[in-house]
């Protein structure tokens, strides 16, 4: 069971499940109708966030992911409103090998930031404070919305984060607080919650409109990545 956590002030927005929301199409004309906003999904390795983007992105689980190298990259389109508006989701690696050269690609420019750990491991829990920190240190300004999310919420006898642990942990950031699992089908509409109560937030509240990462931007980040697997000594 999903568990939500939402300041009045600051989350406003009510998503309704019952909203027409619908992958446009992937046309050019239609992408340059499109506002795009920048999400980074951050937290420590093997929580999931991979698996997260990708129920978010293409509506399955994704069975035995391959750890992430530096940054991967997935877009949906959704319309909200009658508006198209495409998010741009930075699937970002937790261990700092693979961030370090990273690290300034991906707070670059964010609109929104999604902190997430792993409910049945406690240490990747308390690591999200520094995970906050970071930001700070990134220069990630104080009106960007972040949201804290707990996964792996089916694997209940192995729980080691207390949801009341959580809620206070939020609550003194002033954060909304989503408890989900990528894995179980029956959580799917609650992953699209977290990105889409987003989504709603930024299309209200953030009228400007991040450019479309260019083929040289991504040709570079992507050899920063090989250049990485190559010089690992796993």
């Amino acid at each position: 069971m999903a568990i939500e956590n939402k300041p009045e002030e600051e989350f406003d927005t009510v998503f309704s499940l019952n909203d027409s929301l619908e992958l446009c199409s992937h046309s050019e004309h239609d992408c340059r109708k499109a506002r795009i906003f920048k999400i980074i999904v951050i937290g420590d390795s093997n929580v999931g966030k991979t698996c997260l983007t990708y129920r978010f992105c293409g509506g399955t689980f994704l069975k035995n992911p391959e750890a992430t190298i530096g940054v991967d990259f997935r877009e949906r389109t959704v319309e909200l409103d009658g508006e198209k508006i495409k998010l741009q989701i930075w699937d970002t690696a937790g261990q700092e090998r693979f961030r370090k050269s990273m690290v300034e690609h991906y707070y670059r420019s964010v609109h929104a930031v999604i902190f997430v750990y792993d409910v049945t491991n406690l240490p990747s829990f308390q690591s999200i404070p520094e995970w906050i920190e970071e930001c700070s240190r990134h220069s990630v300004g104080p009106l960007v919305p972040r949201i804290i999310v707990g996964n792996k919420c089916d694997l209940r006898e192995l729980r080691e984060v207390p949801a009341s642990a959580a809620h206070c942990l939020a609550d003194s950031y002033n954060f909304p607080l989503f408890e989900t699992s990528a894995k179980d089908p029956a959580e799917k509409e609650h992953v699209d919650a977290i990105f889409l109560t987003l989504a709603y937030r930024l299309k209200s509240h953030k009228p400007l409109r991040l450019k479309q990462l260019n083929e040289s931007c991504v040709t570079e980040l992507r050899d920063q990545r090989e250049q990485e697997i190559t010089s690992c000594q796993c």
